[in-house]
């Protein structure tokens, strides 16, 4: 018979290399296409069926995974979702309990000093500190701040709760792990979609159900978005898009355009195929998300773009920072400027830099423009256009973001200038079918990742439920090939540690 302390000899497992996958590593943080993510999701699975008629055992053990699963990403810093799930959680109930406005008032401004205290010292110290010392003509010495992942959603999402509190659309838990649950629930723990509390929480406690349908969808999500995320999105941005953003001089113009179009087709790749990867593991697991990209490239207006784009975010900005300032209730001027203000605020949340707040304002310009336009033209809100004018539309806007992409992609504006010269005065389209050929696998790619997107609804519909009607066994075999594809392209990331002795 085996001793025990002689298992990891009889399956040689190399005990080092198993630690190094288990602890965090601030060069591999885990996301959900890591090999190492896969694997743990797989045992995951095993543990959360077998707790599926123990609900607060159950909820316990996702929660604890959850909060793993940050510190892979984020090391220590876990303590900080910690901080923001505790303080919220006696917030709100005070809030609850509080009769007179000004305490309610009181108890809603501490939440938000405290989230945004978290968020402005973490994410933007160093880029206030230069700002002020750039005005007062002082120096500023930057501080080693670390950015813990997925900061910006979880603060938001757990604001969404407090300031619903405070505005009575919800009562507030009163079960201190259910919230931890709701604020650290790991499929959109650190790239969002941000979830609001209203449409969550009553999911928590519900008895666990994962239907035919939903777990067909889920897994369609899952390929789908490590199809979008891994392969497409990694694959054009290693091989081609980092190269022309890193050295635009170097390439002509019309290489400058596709590496744009490229930055395009990645970024979205890259954010809706996260996003959809969330959406299907949530469903796998019995819990529902709402949609949160919808083919943006389709919009025939900035405005419609912003409705199909990141739409836990654009709403969550339209509900309680645009509504806050006063939305559309003060005329038309004051209207405007609280777009401008909304989008200047939400490109500073994308990062501590001014190519992230000129971006936003010019989304905010045109956003303001638009509503101008529609003013004057007299059309109604969500009024689309039709035919040809929808496919001039679709075009001038698909190409307004695109120049957007540069100044958010490029880390200053010198470089987003030099990009801007080099497709306006040495476009060389000569150059256009060398360079298919010199990077026919991208262009490959690309062609694909844009059919895919701009394909009629109605066609993933029917992929999707083709995929439903699949046999539990044709999903599993469908998952398990797109897992072992991403797990080849990521062989470099994640090395065997065990192995079977005959």
């Amino acid at each position: 018979m085996w001793n025990i302390s002689e298992l990891p000899n009889k399956l040689n497992i190399d005990l080092t290399r198993l630690h190094d996958l288990l602890v965090y590593d601030p060069h591999a943080p885990m996301i959900f296409s890591s090999g190492i993510f896969l694997w743990l999701f797989a045992a995951f699975i095993v543990f959360y069926l077998l707790l599926q008629r123990r609900t607060t055992a159950r909820l316990m053990f996702v929660t604890l995974f959850s909060y793993y699963f940050y510190y892979k990403s984020s090391g220590t810093y876990f303590f900080l979702l910690a901080i923001v799930t505790v303080s919220d959680f006696l917030i709100a109930r005070l809030m609850a309990h509080a009769t007179a406005h000004w305490l309610r008032k009181t108890w809603v401004f501490l939440s938000l000093t405290i989230n945004l205290g978290l968020l402005c010292y973490f994410k933007y110290t160093n880029f206030l500190g230069d700002f002020f010392a750039s005005l007062t003509g002082g120096t500023f010495t930057a501080m080693d701040i670390f950015l813990p992942v997925g900061i910006s959603f979880f603060t938001f999402q757990s604001l969404s709760y407090t300031i619903d509190v405070y505005r009575k659309e919800i009562t507030p838990l009163t079960n201190l792990l259910d919230y931890a649950f709701y604020v650290s629930f790991f499929p959109q723990l650190v790239a969002g979609p941000i979830v609001r509390a209203r449409d969550f929480i009553p999911q928590i406690r519900r008895p666990l159900f994962v239907s035919g349908e939903m777990f067909g969808r889920g897994v369609f999500l899952i390929v789908s978005g490590l199809f979008k995320k891994a392969v497409i999105s990694d694959y054009i941005s290693i091989n081609f898009v980092e190269r022309i953003f890193d050295n635009p001089t170097l390439y002509s113009g019309v290489e400058n355009l596709m590496g744009v179009y490229g930055y395009a087709l990645q970024i979205y790749c890259d954010f809706s195929g996260y996003s959809d990867m969330a959406i299907g593991i949530a469903l796998l697991l019995g819990f529902h998300f709402n949609m949160n990209f919808d083919s943006p490239y389709k919009s025939a207006s900035i405005t419609e773009f912003w409705r199909r784009w990141h739409i836990s975010l654009s709403s969550w900005l339209r509900d309680y920072l645009y509504i806050s300032l006063g939305g559309n209730r003060k005329g038309k001027i004051r209207q405007y400027a609280n777009l401008i203000i909304t989008m200047f605020l939400g490109g500073l949340w994308h990062g501590a830099s001014w190519n992230f707040v000129f971006w936003g304002m010019l989304h905010g310009v045109a956003l303001a423009a638009h509503k101008f336009w529609m003013g004057i033209t007299g059309r109604k809100k969500g009024e689309r256009s039709h035919g040809i004018r929808r496919f001039f539309g679709i075009v001038i806007t698909f190409h307004f973001v695109c120049f957007c992409w540069i100044f958010f992609r490029n880390a200053d504006f010198s470089t987003s200038l030099d990009m801007l010269r080099q497709i306006f005065t040495t476009f060389r389209p000569g150059l256009f079918p060398q360079l298919v050929g010199g990077y026919w696998e991208v262009f490959a790619l690309m062609g694909l990742g844009f059919f895919l997107h701009f394909v009629p609804d109605s066609w993933e519909h029917a992929c999707s439920k083709a995929v439903v009607r699949l046999p539990l066994v044709g999903k599993a075999l469908l998952l398990v090939a797109m897992v072992y594809l991403v797990i080849q392209m990521k062989s470099s990331e994640i090395q065997p540690f065990i192995y079977f002795q005959f």
